[in-house]
């Protein structure tokens, strides 16, 4: 075995051992607990688990949120640890050091190694599902440091223009800023503009399924994808990918990669090209290989 990973969520928490191809070769899933005592306990016996099996194998840690740098305290909204030094905590409970990064960094990272990022040398990965974030990945490497915000992209404020053109509503994110693009393109955002356009509750499978024969579902569609379209053009800008990787539920949308295509070069700069768009290739997989991927790189360095 070269490594394992633990992909620690909202609802559940699934330790995965990786063999020498980076296959899933071990796995176990337990719920994701409500209290921070119990969560510390649940995550140090997974962690007990795979060091039992495989004493001394690297091990990495995707969770959702940060972690500040200077106080080593997590910062999240899905788990009970936020305010608390959880990778401290967790490497005391554990008796061991543990790599430690944020969920969507640890998928960026996946994608770029195993799945659609591979044959490109700088790409984005980026989630669409409860919220919005990932990770950018030059030569291999996480061009963020994997406590850092590099990466935070949902945390974007939404372009001024389509907020005041559709009248979209300024709400303030899970993060406590004001008007983050994520408001409007996580899942829940999606959701959002439906309620704001069409005054319906109407959930984003059911937005996309309908959005070729229902007018007002067609209306919530192109506006969701103009908004992402500037979010991408806000990548190239900065960063000029090779590729712009999707993942999450969102992205299990079909035709997903090429109605975003077009509203980007819509969008984009006369003449001037786009990143290619790519579906991830790893699936669930993906979040926790990167984890342990991760672990081994850092083992590597020394």
């Amino acid at each position: 075995m070269i490594a394992a990973g633990i992909d620690l969520g909202g609802t559940k928490i699934e330790a995965q051992v990786f063999d020498d191809n980076w296959d899933c070769a071990e796995k176990q899933r337990s719920a994701t607990p409500q209290t921070y005592a119990d969560l510390l306990s649940v995550v140090s016996a997974q962690v007990s688990w795979i060091e039992k099996n495989h004493p001394g194998l690297p091990i990495g840690i995707g969770a959702a949120g940060l972690i500040a740098p200077s106080t080593g305290l997590a910062l999240t909204a899905n788990l009970p640890a936020s305010g608390k030094p959880f990778p401290k905590d967790l490497a005391r409970a554990s008796g061991r050091a543990i790599t430690y990064l944020n969920d969507c960094r640890a998928f960026a990272l996946s994608e770029a190694i195993f799945g659609a990022g591979r044959p490109f040398r700088t790409m984005v990965g980026i989630v669409f599902g409860t919220g919005n974030g990932g990770g950018v990945v030059v030569d291999g490497q996480l061009l963020s440091p994997s406590l850092g915000v590099g990466g935070e992209f949902g945390h974007l404020y939404a372009p001024a223009h389509l907020v005041k053109t559709y009248d979209l509503p300024i709400v303030q994110c899970g993060c406590g800023r004001m008007v983050c693009i994520e408001t409007f393109v996580s899942g829940r955002g999606m959701s959002r503009l439906a309620q704001t356009l069409t005054g319906r509750a109407v959930q984003p499978a059911d937005i996309a399924s309908a959005r070729h024969h229902d007018p007002q579902m067609e209306k919530v569609w192109q506006v969701w994808c103009k908004l992402v379209a500037e979010q991408f053009l806000a990548f190239d800008y900065i960063l000029n990918p090779d590729v712009i990787v999707l993942g999450g539920g969102l992205s299990n949308i079909s035709g997903l990669c090429d109605e975003l295509g077009a509203a980007m070069q819509n969008a984009q700069f006369k003449d001037f090209p786009i990143p290619k768009i790519l579906l991830a290739q790893g699936g669930d997989v993906s979040g926790v290989r990167g984890a342990a991927y991760a672990a081994w790189q850092e083992a590597q360095n020394g």
